[in-house]
This record gives structure tokens, sequence and C-alpha cells, in this order.
């Protein structure tokens, strides 16, 4: 959502790790973005023009005289420009851009944008740690420029260490975060997600179908609009979200600890894990045996503590509290009546059971109820876009309270 229709320059360098810019490539066409790609000759070396001209759908850049038709169709791109990407970016590259030089294509045109730029460093370990490829990426980062640090591991040249491409996936994340608004910056989001596990013996376990991914995406969000997030999670099958602190439980009682242990340094609370409400009462150490003489087994319960009514009871004033339902029926009288029960700003309440919409699925339909009365209705989207409106709207609410209380 945040690239789509959005004009993307990439840049592409003379180094073995060009073969992930057609990778990043593929990723940012399927995001809606427009992609112009700029290649220096000696990336043409690695990989040849055609591949992403078919893959763009649009010409590539390489040769500023080579269009005589359109003899500054570098600045044209230049000042189009949503956001320039360089990935990889060679240490020959950052020098030319750290000092102004313009004696390619591509030195040519960065000068000339205006937009946010993110240079992805790739080389050699000694070339990346040596003092004046550090210097020049420092004169860039002052100049305003997106540094995304390498990966380190097995490198082309048999070295292990800094200098890898990270992966398309990973810059493709940091090129949205770069264009998100930091509406978020200087707050504090504590955020829990994904089902909670209760064991019944070593072997089986009581649980829900939760799949983490409503507050992934929610923890996602608020990272790249600039918060700083803590996550608790219970088992899910996600990779943590990027610069997002995750601590990951299994029980009711290790999430309420780690909610309420974090819970004094966090403006915003918001708590999608849907958390077993019941626990056996006496869990087995060792497997539970089936008995052919007892075709039926009962297993009792105890109910596990509340973590939501518990968070309510203690947050301040200054904190924003949201809640999540996943209801079956009676979608808003069950909301309200679990917002007022447990002293929350906002909950998001959905109707599970759908394919395309509450747990496991990739898409959402949801309904925000806010303790002033107001409603908002987010139609079936995918979650990542749920997670954004939420987000706008906890930001309305805390603004529109902020005025209040500087009447």
């Amino acid at each position: 959502m945040i690239l789509q229709g959005k004009d993307l320059l990439l840049g592409v360098t003379g180094g073995i790790a060009a073969y992930k810019a057609v990778e990043l490539l593929r990723l940012l066409k399927k995001t809606g973005a427009n992609i112009h790609v700029i290649m220096t000759d000696s990336a043409q070396e690695f990989v040849g023009k055609t591949t992403f001209e078919v893959l763009s759908e649009n010409p590539v850049l390489s040769d500023l005289f080579f269009d005589t038709h359109s003899s500054v169709k570098h600045i044209d791109l230049a000042t189009g420009a949503d956001a320039a990407v360089i990935a990889p970016a060679t240490a020959n590259t950052i020098a030319k851009l750290a000092h102004g030089i313009a004696d390619d294509a591509l030195s040519t045109t960065l000068l000339a944008v205006t937009s946010p730029v993110m240079i992805c460093p790739s080389m050699n370990t000694d070339m990346y740690q040596n003092i004046r490829v550090q210097r020049n990426l420092d004169i860039l980062e002052q100049d305003g420029c997106h540094i995304l640090d390498p990966d380190s591991g097995a490198l082309a040249c048999k070295t292990v260490g800094t200098g890898r491409l990270p992966e398309p996936w990973f810059i493709l994340d940091r090129i949205c975060s770069m264009l998100t608004k930091k509406d978020l910056d200087g707050k504090n989001i504590l955020i829990s997600a994904g089902p909670t596990v209760e064991a019944i013996d070593p072997v089986r376990f009581v649980s829900n179908h939760s799949s983490g991914k409503m507050g992934y995406a929610i923890a996602r969000a608020c990272e790249k609009r600039g918060a700083k997030v803590m996550l608790v999670s219970g088992p899910v099958n996600i990779d943590p979200p990027v610069n997002v602190d995750c601590i990951h439980v299994e029980t009711c009682d290790e999430m309420a600890d780690q909610m309420l242990a974090n819970l004094d340094s966090a403006d915003i609370i918001i708590k999608v894990a849907a958390v077993a409400d019941y626990k056996p009462l006496d869990p087995k150490k060792s497997k539970i045996k089936k008995k052919d003489s007892k075709k039926d087994i009962s297993i009792s319960m105890t109910e596990n503590p509340d973590i939501l009514k518990r968070i309510g009871k203690k947050k301040t004033n200054k904190q924003f509290l949201v809640g999540f339902a996943a209801e079956t029926d009676d979608l808003e009288k069950n909301a309200l009546i679990k917002m007022k029960k447990k002293n929350l700003d906002m909950i998001a309440a959905n109707i599970v059971g759908a394919k395309d919409s509450g747990f496991k699925a990739d898409t959402n339909k949801v309904k925000l109820f806010i303790k002033d009365g107001s409603s908002v209705d987010i139609p079936l989207m995918e979650k990542e876009k749920v997670a954004d409106i939420l987000i706008d709207t906890i930001i309305e609410q805390l603004s529109a309270k902020e005025n209040r209380c500087n009447l």
C-alpha cells in the first residue's frame, strides 16, 4: 500500500550481489510501484540489461547520451522519483556519491534526486571496513541518505564477515519504512499476538486457531511509523518483525507476566493475542495413555488470568488501551460489553469462522468501537492495511484527547 503508484529508481552497480537486485525488482513490482532501473557499465558484466527491462517494463538507463531524443532523461527520472535505492552499492559508487562526482548515468542522476535515497553497501569485508569507505558512508548519512548496513556471512571472495547485501525482502521492508510517515515517533507500544498454549501432558495441549498475523502486522506497521515496539508473542510460524523487540512465550501466565512487566513504559497497549481462557487444572508429567476400557476422558479445567482486565485496571489516563474481540455472533453487543468491563479506550471486533477473515487468513474485516461512542467500519482487506487504519484511528483519538486537555 505504501509503494503502490510510487515512482522508484533502482540503481544497480558492479558487484556480484547484482543478481539480488533482480529479485528486489520483482518484489518492488508486486507492490504496484513503477520502477526505473539505472545500471553502471560494471553492473552489466554481472546481469544483462534485458533482464531488468523485461521485469521493470521500462527501458534501463545506462548511457546518458544513448537516447538522442531525450538528452535530459536522467533529470526527468530524478525529478519524478519518489525514492531512489542503490542495491548493491559498491565502494566506487559510494565514493562518487559522497564527493559529488558525476561521471556515469547513475552518479549523475543521483545528484539531481531530491527524494529519499537508500544506499545498500555490498563488498568484501576489508573493503567495507576500510576507514575511507566508512568515512564516505558517514558523509552520505550526514547528507540525509539512508544507509542499510550489510549482513555478515560467507562472501563470494571466500571471506567470512560483514559485506553481504541484505536479502531483497529486507531491503523492501526498509524502503517501505523509509517512505512511511513517522507519526508514532517517540511512542512506546506494547503488543501481544498469537495464541497461548496450555499443556495437558508433555504431548497434548489446549490452544486456539490464532496465527498471530494480525498482531504481527500491527507491530510491523507501528515500527515503520517510528515507534519503539515490544511484541509479546505466543507460538507462531512468523518471523519476528524488523527492529521490534520480541519476547516469545507459551502460556497465559507467561504472557501475563511479560505484558505487566512492560506495561509502565508503554504509551499504547494493543492486546491482539487470543489467550486461552482456561487451562488444565492438573497437567500430567507423563503422556496420558489410551485405555481401551475407557472411551471417554474428562480433563478438569481452571480459569486463566484475564490479562486485558488486569491491564485495564492498572493503566493510567496517559495510556491508550486497545483490545480485540473475536466473536461468532452479536458482534457489537459483545464488543461493547468487553470494552466497558475491561476499561478499554478502543476495541477491534470481528466475526470469526469465515475463510477470508479472522484466524489464519491474510485478510480481515473489523469494526472498531471507541470509548467516545463512535465506531469505524473496516471492510475486508489485507491485515497490513487493517493495521494502518487501526493505527490511524488510535492517533486521531490521542490527538483529540490532547486537544481536550489543552482547552
